[in-house]
This record gives C-alpha cells, structure tokens and sequence, in this order.
C-alpha cells in the first residue's frame, strides 16, 4: 500500500480498523494479524507515564538481531504517539510476538545509531520516509530489547 493511502485509510477508518486487527492479533495470537503487508507485528504492552495504566498498542517492528525497532512515525503528525511517551517514562515493557511473551527494555536511538538504522527501516516500510516529510519533529525510532 503506498504511504499516501495508508495514511486515508488511517485517518478516515482507523477507528475501526486498527481495535479489529488488534482483537484478531490477540485471539489468535498472532496467526490473523501476525503480519500486515508482510512485516511483522507485535503487540507492545506499557504503562502509561501519567495514569500508570497498563496500555497495549499493535504496531509493526523491524527485526535488528535481537532487538524488535519500532518506529514512532504517528502517521506523519506533529505529535509522538502517547506510547512514545510511556516508553520513556517506563522502558520496562512486554512484547508479545507470534504468540509468545517477553519482557524487554526500551530505549530511543539517537545519533549514530538512529542515523546507521534509518535508511533500513525507510527500505523495509517506505512509508516512514514519507512521514518524516508530513512532520517538522524528527520521528523518533525505539529498540525493544528482550530481557534474559
């Protein structure tokens, strides 16, 4: 799908789409919805920095060796996703990946090492480069790294 209609279906079905593919990610765990034009999802379970609430957000992940890297894009908007957010106030998190679950610790890749993953995370969803352009903020990339 090209950026340009990911970003209409976002924003005009989002609200039904996204709780749906969320529901079938976690009924099945991780069979229906396991992956959305081939990259793979994980659902990242975090606590919210304000209310301290557990909260859960389905989103695609680049796998870096061992890290799963997520990407704050927002669709494009002037402001970081609230899971961002509770990333940094509280990087202990849970990732469930094809049915399994697994802390892991999180943390915003800045410098050489954003700049080193960038390009290969603007090959495997060409979407984010697109985004960067819709934002003046620099769209922030997170590393899930599973604990032992």
């Amino acid at each position: 799908m090209k950026p340009e209609s990911a970003i209409k279906l976002e924003r005009r079905w989002g609200w039904i789409v996204f709780p749906v593919h969320k529901w079938l990610f976690k009924t099945t765990r991780g069979l229906i919805g396991g992956k959305f034009e081939g990259r793979p999802m994980l659902l990242l379970r975090h606590v919210g920095a304000k209310s301290g609430q557990q909260r859960e957000t389905l989103i695609q992940y680049y796998p870096n060796g061992n890290d799963m890297v997520v990407v704050a894009s927002n669709g494009g908007r002037e402001k970081h996703p609230a899971w961002l957010h509770n990333v940094v106030a509280n990087p202990d998190v849970s990732v469930e990946v094809r049915g399994k679950r697994q802390s892991a610790h999180a943390h915003v890749l800045d410098g050489p090492e954003r700049a080193a993953l960038w390009p290969k995370l603007t090959e495997f969803y060409p979407g984010y480069a697109h985004y960067q352009t819709l934002t003046s903020r620099q769209i922030e990339v997170v590393a899930l790294t599973p604990k032992p």
